[in-house]
């Protein structure tokens, strides 16, 4: 059992992360790039973020369950699952409060674009501060999977020190 509980940590932490980068750096640049239509791009784009932030939500709060579980009030000094939190505290961020102001900045001028309307500059702010925390919370990520994805040995090697009491 306790095989498959690890198991199901990395991955959901290997999907959580991955998807991330995925969605992030390949999927909607590919997008904007292909896509003649930039309203459309952005459109398709912010769906495939709401998805992304509601899986990661839900992969976030299982990779937290499993770190309480497993480590209980020991897992409270653990550096791991505080970048869990983290991360998880920007996606609702995102999910909750940036991703519906900058929805409502759309509805609020459709069937313009955005882009070409007087929101410009408030939704180009509030874009910039949601690139910015999904870049944090990208790099968080990384940060987690070098944590926990190596053994103690190799951490050690890479880190100079070793995680205590994670995983």
């Amino acid at each position: 059992m306790r095989f498959l509980a690890n198991a199901l940590f990395q991955i959901a932490l290997t999907a959580w992360v991955g998807g991330l980068w995925i969605v992030g750096y390949l999927v909607v640049p590919v997008l904007f790039h292909h896509l003649s239509d930039r309203m459309l791009a952005g459109q398709i784009a912010g769906e495939i973020f709401r998805i992304a932030g509601w899986t990661g939500m839900a992969l976030g709060g299982y990779l937290a369950f499993f770190l309480l579980v497993r480590q209980r009030y020991a897992s409270l000094k653990t550096l791991s699952l505080w970048l869990v939190v983290l991360m998880l505290l920007l996606s609702a961020v995102s999910l909750f409060g940036i991703q519906p102001l900058m929805e409502a900045m759309k509805q609020e001028v459709a069937p313009l674009d955005v882009m070409l309307s007087s929101l410009r500059d408030r939704f180009v702010f509030w874009h910039g501060i949601s690139s910015s925390l999904y870049l944090l919370q990208s790099l968080l990520g990384l940060g987690l999977l070098l944590r926990v994805g190596f053994p103690a040995p190799a951490f050690s090697r890479l880190f100079g020190k070793t995680p205590e009491g994670e995983l």
